[in-house]
């Protein structure tokens, strides 16, 4: 995949996936961009508790993925990675795009209607991780599901950008993690 298409991807997910979360609580409510998006929220405490923890966990996930129990995985996810031939300005821009896209989608559009658990369980499977055909998958999808749960009621407890916080904090130390072999020193 072409740099280029990767960083269209990541304007995709960026600008249009909280298009249709955002123009439903518009005809429903009559919210405003600014208060959908919430961006007074962004230098409150919670953000950067949502980065520590998305820290963490991203060092807890890497711990497990090493087991050898993921070794036979046929689509290892730092594979992936490492044939699109990041660099560290590539996995932050990503990392902001899956974070900011994705929360605004799923936590702030779907989960109000959804609730957390079929919220969270249809995050983690739209990502593919919970694959009835591949177990290895699917373990590594329960490996994710606690995180994304945390997250999902962090939303409701801590607000929007404590999530989007967590969910580019995680992300963005699984890029750095996985490229990092492959920038030059």
């Amino acid at each position: 995949m072409s740099k280029r298409n990767i960083y269209i991807l990541g304007l995709i997910t960026l600008v249009l996936f909280p298009l249709p979360a955002y123009l439903f609580w518009y005809w429903q409510d009559g919210i405003s961009l600014e208060n959908f998006i919430r961006w007074k929220e962004i230098l409150k405490p919670e953000t950067a508790f949502g980065m520590i923890f998305g820290v963490i966990y991203a060092f807890f996930a890497l711990l497990f993925m090493g087991a050898p129990v993921f070794e036979k995985l046929p689509n290892r996810v730092e594979n992936l990675v490492k044939s699109m031939n990041l660099n560290t300005f590539d996995a932050i821009f990503l990392s902001v795009c899956a974070g900011v896209g994705e929360e605004l989608l799923f936590r702030a559009g779907v989960q109000p209607l959804l609730g957390v658990w079929v919220t969270s369980i249809l995050f983690v499977a739209i990502h593919g991780y919970l694959n009835p055909v591949n177990w290895r998958m699917s373990l590594y999808g329960l490996l994710v599901l606690p995180f994304i749960l945390l997250i999902s009621f962090g939303y409701s407890t801590f607000g929007q950008w404590f999530s989007i916080g967590a969910h580019f904090s995680y992300d963005l130390v699984l890029f750095i993690v996985m490229i990092q072999d492959d920038e030059p020193s």
